[in-house]
């Protein structure tokens, strides 16, 4: 990769997405947990999540061996994820997944679009989905309110 397209993809932006994930710790007192790897460069993401009463997302922590973009989107995801539904989670993902393959718009989340660059990279878009994935992963398991 030359200087060129480096800098257009690795912004001061997206580099200090990377180094917020100091910001989501993750420990072994969450109550979900759920796990993703992307098979295409073999980046992982753990999660960890609390629920509030509502069954909305209270607390996030992450586990993240990943490259910028995988990292980037980690913290992307965990910034807009508080207050957000198993069911907001499960479309978003949809919608990202559609975002990726240019069939869709995308889903409107924040900061999101930072990470436009690295749309066109195919061997980036498994580090994009991780923390979607891993978090649908992780809901999946919630237990029932009913």
């Amino acid at each position: 990769m030359n200087a060129a397209p480096a800098a257009k993809l690795y912004t001061p932006e997206m580099l200090g997405l990377a180094v917020s994930l100091s910001d989501f710790p993750f420990h072994p007192g969450f109550t979900m947990t759920g796990s993703a790897r992307s098979q295409s460069c073999g980046s992982t993401l753990k999660i960890g999540m609390t629920m509030d009463k509502s069954g909305l997302i209270d607390t996030i922590g992450l586990q993240v061996s990943a490259c910028a973009i995988g990292q980037a989107a980690a913290a992307i995801f965990a910034k807009g994820a508080a207050g957000q539904s198993a069911d907001h989670i499960a479309a978003s993902l949809s919608a990202i997944e559609g975002w990726l393959a240019g069939t869709c718009d995308g889903p409107d989340w924040p900061g999101l679009k930072i990470l436009d660059p690295a749309r066109d990279l195919v061997g980036r878009r498994g580090a994009i989905l991780l923390p979607w994935r891993a978090a649908a992963a992780a809901l999946c398991k919630q237990p029932s309110t009913s």
